[in-house]
């Protein structure tokens, strides 16, 4: 069995779910801000979508970085497979949880743009930040690898 397909899959696995929840927290809101804007006979604004769609890259990266695995741990190296499936489940789980956190922050986002029609550069800075955290998660991975 090689350990390291395994963290592998894993990566891409526990980062899409990550990205699953966090769309779907912020894409709740993204609704929700749509029909408060639909009750007050306002135009509802497309750029919520952003929100709700935030977290989906969070997908590419637990795929890129699982697919980068493939080589240097399943092939190269298959005697570390117990490193590359702690670095995969490490770096899957950091890359869920940004995602989460990106849902959460882009739920409230949508809520206060569409409520307000204002803020909507301010609320996607944060969104950004949550960002971050999987870009070096990912980066450090393959660092690592």
């Amino acid at each position: 069995m090689n350990l390291g397909l395994i963290g592998a899959g894993i990566v891409m696995g526990i980062s899409a779910v990550g990205s699953a929840i966090g769309i779907g927290i912020a894409g709740q809101a993204v609704i929700g801000a749509w029909k408060k804007c639909y009750i007050a006979n306002r135009p509802a604004p497309a750029t919520l979508l952003v929100f709700g769609g935030a977290p989906l890259t969070q997908t590419f990266y637990g795929y890129i970085l699982g697919f980068l695995f493939i080589k240097p741990a399943a092939i190269a190296n298959p005697e570390n497979g117990l490193l590359y499936l702690g670095i995969g489940l490490a770096s899957g789980l950091a890359i869920a949880f940004s995602a989460i956190a990106q849902g959460q922050a882009g739920a409230a986002g949508a809520d206060a743009t569409g409520e307000t029609g204002k803020g909507f550069a301010n609320y996607m800075m944060i969104v950004g930040i949550c960002e971050t955290v999987a870009i070096f998660a990912m980066v450090l991975s393959f660092i690592s690898l």
